[in-house]
Order: C-alpha cells, then structure tokens, then sequence
C-alpha cells in the first residue's frame, strides 16, 4: 500500500492546504523581494501577485471543501 490510499479525501485535503499555503507565503516573499529591488520587472510582478490570487482562491476552495456548512 502507498502513502496516499492510507490517507482518507479529508486528510489528503489537509495536506494539500498545507503544501499551498507554504507556496502562497513563499510567493509573498519573492513579491516583496522584488518590490525591493532597484528597478522590479513590473511583469513579473504581475505574474507573481496573478500566481498568488490563483493559489488564494484554490486555498479557499479546499477550506470551504474541508468546513461543513452549517445551516441555523
């Protein structure tokens, strides 16, 4: 047996969320690196803060898959 057929969809989610999140904090920090540079290439700026608005939406994504939703 692998890794991931021991592992149910919750937990495999998890760690999905994980892994992104890591990616969208290294994703802020190569932004600011570049913001502080002399001359920053506003194009990859822009793919950058694209790159991270699309890694934010899927953390969502898996956040609203991993919360019930709660009905009063």
């Amino acid at each position: 047996m692998n890794a991931s057929s021991e592992l149910n969809p919750d937990e495999m989610l998890r760690i999905r969320h994980a892994v992104m999140q890591r990616q969208h904090r290294d994703l802020d920090e190569a932004i600011k690196a570049v913001e502080a540079s002399v001359n920053p290439d506003q194009l990859m700026l822009r793919r950058l803060k694209k790159q991270k608005l699309v890694l934010k939406e899927r953390l969502v994504n898996i956040e609203d898959d991993l919360i019930p939703d709660i009905i009063a």
